[in-house]
């Protein structure tokens, strides 16, 4: 199983990126799909998930209405939006994928992450 993250990089504060997350080696319509991010000296936090049978989404109260996470089942790609960035964005962001969206929100024992895509946001 492979999750492959990209799009990362830095951009000033007000900007805008977009992330992508390839997925190979299992059946992506069957696996609800997150991102995580940590940044430095901080533990790990849930961002955005999206389920994967309705695409009904949830987000952190620190992104919500600047993020927006979709999923292709047809690429097998699920995608983050990331608009107003702020420098507290600035963070490696995981791609990761579990049967349950609940294992997502809450981190605990996540079936797959990929390996992490930098964010830096400049003041």
């Amino acid at each position: 199983v492979q999750l492959q993250a990209f799009g990362g990089g830095l951009v000033q504060a007000g900007g805008y990126l977009r992330l992508s997350c390839e997925v190979s080696g299992l059946t992506f319509m069957r696996y609800c799909m997150g991102w995580v991010r940590q940044a430095p000296g901080e533990e790990r936090e849930f961002v955005a998930g999206v389920q994967w049978f309705v695409s009904t989404t949830w987000y952190s109260d620190s992104v919500k209405g600047r993020f927006t996470i979709a999923r292709d089942n047809v690429k097998n790609t699920v995608y983050l939006q990331m608009n107003s960035l702020t420098p507290e964005d600035t963070a490696v962001y995981y791609c990761v994928a579990d049967t349950s969206m609940n294992n997502i929100m809450t981190l605990t024992d996540i079936d797959y992450w990929g390996e992490g895509t930098q964010v830096t946001v400049s003041s």
